[in-house]
């Protein structure tokens, strides 16, 4: 018997269900200075318009989670930040059908004048106020155990 012949003659996975969704990996900066926190609204135009986001963005293909966040930071905000240890990670399923793989880090320090180079706004928030702006559905839980201190 020719095993070969039998494997090269498989067909491929011929499941005919639609893809999951699609999974975006992201990395994201919790920016803290002296108890606060900076967090992003979104744009009108954008989706998810006026919500609240801590800044980073895409990792791209090639990039660790932390040279994505430094670039993501420079873009967005203007900084030359030092990214610091890795906070947590979560993944959260949209109802639209969208996936993200978020992982947080810490950013104590960078260099240059932040600007909102992309945001409606940016504003330094006590962490124990997050809870009172309406974040993407992604950080809520993030913002929980950030407000109970057992993050930072």
């Amino acid at each position: 018997m020719n095993y070969t012949g039998i494997v090269g003659d498989a067909k491929p996975n011929s499941d005919e269900r639609p893809p999951g969704p699609a999974l975006r990996f992201v990395a994201a900066g919790l920016i803290v200075r002296d108890g606060t926190v900076l967090i992003g609204q979104r744009r009108p135009d954008q989706p998810m318009a006026l919500l609240w986001e801590f800044p980073g963005g895409k990792i791209e293909a090639g990039e660790t989670p932390e040279q994505a966040l430094a670039r993501e930071l420079d873009e967005e905000l203007g900084i030359r930040a030092t990214i610091g240890p890795f906070v947590t990670h979560v993944r959260h399923n949209y109802r639209h059908g969208g996936a993200v793989d978020l992982q947080f880090f810490a950013v104590h320090e960078f260099t240059g004048e932040i600007e909102s180079r992309i945001y409606h706004e940016v504003r330094w928030v006590r962490i124990e106020e997050l809870a009172e702006y309406e974040f993407l559905a992604a950080d809520r839980g993030l913002i929980k155990d950030l407000a109970a201190g057992k993050l930072l």
